[in-house]
């Protein structure tokens, strides 16, 4: 294979993640320039007020702070999606999108839940379990590297362990969704190869040949 197709996979693949990051940054140069508060766009659990949190939720965050600490998790966690589920990364990302934001809203407590993180979590469980359910080499090894890197992040998913102004619920339906989308994808977007596929074809092909030399 050679490099700039590779080179360009890897660039397209980061396309929609910086678009994403670029989005939460104007956003909130916009809320801190105007001096507006954007929280009420987040999620509001069993309250109408907070059903269009559903899909803004995760691009409105509490500060510079909070913004800053998702936005490493968010681009990596999502490059990977594009990168090594390309051909289904924009249903996985939207069905995490809203599927984390509906079990915040059933799970959790009253206030306004925003910001990325129950979004990181969602695709940091889907790339663990999906290259665990796929047994695919690289999806595997991806696999490890989420554990290595995000496997602290659990603790997080807990009341007992999460401080009190961090939504624990967001993270807990982000790891859930994670989870479930990863089973019902699972025999969707790239596969194992099979070992035998090679020697499958090669055995064809001799039948072939030994037909026609018979024929002829």
């Amino acid at each position: 294979m050679s490099v700039r197709p590779e080179i360009r996979r890897i660039l397209l693949a980061a396309a929609i993640p910086a678009f994403l990051l670029l989005v939460l940054y104007l956003l909130k140069f916009l809320e801190v320039g105007m001096d507006w508060d954007f929280t009420h766009l987040g999620i509001y659990p069993r309250q109408q007020r907070g059903v269009f949190g559903i899909f803004a939720h995760p691009l409105v965050h509490s500060g510079w702070g909070h913004l800053l600490a998702n936005s490493f998790p968010l681009f990596f966690l999502s490059w990977c999606l594009f990168f090594f589920y390309r051909d289904i990364a924009p249903y996985i990302l939207f069905t995490h999108w809203t599927g984390e934001a509906a079990l915040t809203t059933l799970i959790g407590q009253p206030g306004w839940h925003v910001g990325a993180s129950g979004l990181i979590y969602g695709l940091a469980f889907f790339l663990f379990f999906s290259g665990v359910l796929r047994r695919h080499v690289p999806l595997v090894a991806l696999s490890l590297l989420i554990t290595f890197l995000y496997g602290g992040l659990v603790w997080n998913m807990f009341p007992q362990f999460a401080r009190a102004t961090t939504s624990w619920e967001g993270h807990l339906g982000g790891a859930i969704a994670g989870t479930v989308i990863a089973l019902c994808f699972r025999h969707q977007g790239p596969q194992r190869p099979d070992p035998f596929e090679g020697e499958e074809e090669e055995e064809e092909e001799e039948e072939k040949e030994g037909h026609s030399k018979t024929v002829g």
